[in-house]
């Protein structure tokens, strides 16, 4: 459907809205706050405009990002588009209408306060259907043990971007799996790496964004 494919290509190209100036090639043109909202009430089901349109746009975005085509701010565009239709689609998930792929847990560890890696994650999975439960940054490890209790089933996403904070890493890991074992955690940022993935007893090793949603995307599968 051509409406559906004009939505993945707002959201891989970043047009927010009719009225948003990026891309300048579909200046005066409907984003994708309008052909979601407009796609819903035509009757298409939301579970469709998540799959065809938002997933699609952001496999490109993920795949383009991995592969140095495009950078970080032409991302935050695209998750701007991506929100402006999530918003129309989020009733459809509370009511169950569309059925979430999983629930994702994520937050930079204490002591560090960066936070952009963190979003870029978020806003993938969230794109690709999962329910995200952000904790922001500089989170202690009680608050992911109680955010883990509060949301069963779900996964773990540990983000650092400082050398000095991946201890605290290594701390909340080791201490998570003492009390969830099967719980998958994920570790991402700067300084990281799979060596230290091993080491602290860490599930996967996220290089990219779009390597966390296609590992997570494996295990559900």
């Amino acid at each position: 459907m051509e409406q559906i494919q004009k939505l993945a290509h707002c959201v891989e190209f970043g047009k927010v809205n009719r009225a948003s100036p990026y891309p300048p090639d579909m200046k005066d043109q409907d984003g994708a706050d309008e052909i979601s909202r407009q796609l819903l009430e035509d009757g298409i089901p939301a579970e469709r405009v998540l799959q065809e349109g938002l997933i699609v746009g952001m496999e490109r975005v993920g795949v383009k990002f991995r592969e140095n085509k495009i950078f970080v701010p032409q991302v935050l565009m695209s998750a701007k588009a991506m929100s402006s239709a999530m918003a129309h689609l989020r009733p459809y998930f509370i009511s169950g209408a569309v059925k979430s792929k999983g629930k994702f847990i994520i937050g930079t560890v204490e002591g560090d306060l960066h936070d952009i890696g963190k979003n870029l994650v978020s806003m993938m999975l969230e794109g690709n259907g999962f329910k995200v439960i952000d904790l922001g940054t500089n989170v202690k490890t009680e608050r992911f043990l109680q955010a883990i209790d509060e949301n069963p089933g779900s996964f773990l996403g540990l983000s650092a971007l400082l050398t000095t904070t991946m201890v605290n890493m290594e701390k909340i890991v080791r201490v998570v799996k003492e009390s969830y074992p099967e719980l998958k955690v994920l570790i991402g940022g700067a300084p990281v790496n799979d060596d230290f993935r091993k080491r602290i007893n860490a599930d996967f090793y996220a290089p990219d964004p779009q390597g966390a949603v296609e590992y997570l995307k494996k295990i559900i599968a």
